[in-house]
């Protein structure tokens, strides 16, 4: 059964502003970096102590653990799969309303998997950063946002790009397989960032349409990580990507 997507950024002043805002100052890995970023040890430590020993989060994030240690090895594709299937087994859907009470949050990967719940843009965000950790380029990577048309909302999911001009594919929450974006007839995809600038969809390919800049909800999601016990020195936009 399919999961909803966010009901939330419904109106079209959210697309302009969106455009025209500042994105995501202090975000991704670096160009070329191909290592993990972090250590998960004093994550889980933390998370442990807030949770528990025996609790289903601290199951959850063992089975993230897991999930890193077993893949880390892997080619780029089986890597996609697992974490996609991963993420999409552990957490359920669920509103920022309801689960946070609040209109929107953006957790970090370790609040989704202790709740074990989260809406889409919060499936995007563990995905995103679990990929990363496994040492797929930054640039292969955007966080992207694109309209869910048969439910009439607001998305977010993560695309890859196996090279700079490949069709993006699309890991979703709605849909468990890794497909590309044009068969995908359910999603239009909109606008994507990365640490280098800010894309919108324009003649059916994402063109450059700003620079990246700063994000409050970035920020306050980066850092709620360093207060969890992730070490970001290396989530930095590399000198002159922009």
């Amino acid at each position: 059964m399919q999961k909803p997507a966010s009901r939330r950024f419904v109106s079209s002043l959210f697309w302009q502003l969106l455009a025209i805002s500042a994105i995501g100052g202090s975000l991704l890995l670096g160009p070329g970096v191909a290592k993990a970023a972090w250590s998960l040890d004093p994550v889980l430590r933390k998370a442990e102590k807030r949770y528990g020993r025996s609790s289903p989060a601290r199951e959850r994030l063992q089975a993230w653990q897991d999930l890193l240690q077993d893949s880390v090895q892997r080619p780029e594709q089986e890597q996609l799969q697992a974490v996609n299937r991963e993420i999409n087994r552990q957490v359920r859907f669920s509103e920022d309303s309801a689960l946070w009470k609040r209109r929107d949050y953006w957790a970090t990967p370790v609040e989704t998997l202790a709740k074990g719940a989260g809406d889409c843009e919060d499936f995007a965000l563990a995905k995103y950063f679990t990929l990363l950790q496994l040492g797929i380029p930054q640039e292969k990577l955007r966080i992207t946002y694109a309209r869910a048309l048969e439910l009439n909302q607001a998305h977010m999911v993560v695309t890859y790009y196996e090279t700079q001009d490949a069709e993006p594919m699309v890991l979703d929450n709605l849909v468990d397989a890794i497909l590309p974006a044009s068969q995908r007839k359910d999603l239009a995809l909109r606008y994507a960032f990365d640490a280098r600038g800010l894309y919108a969809m324009k003649g059916g390919a994402f063109k450059r349409v700003g620079e990246a800049g700063e994000l409050p909800t970035w920020q306050g999601l980066l850092e709620r990580m360093r207060r969890e016990g992730f070490s970001l020195a290396q989530l930095q936009a590399a000198p002159g990507s922009a």
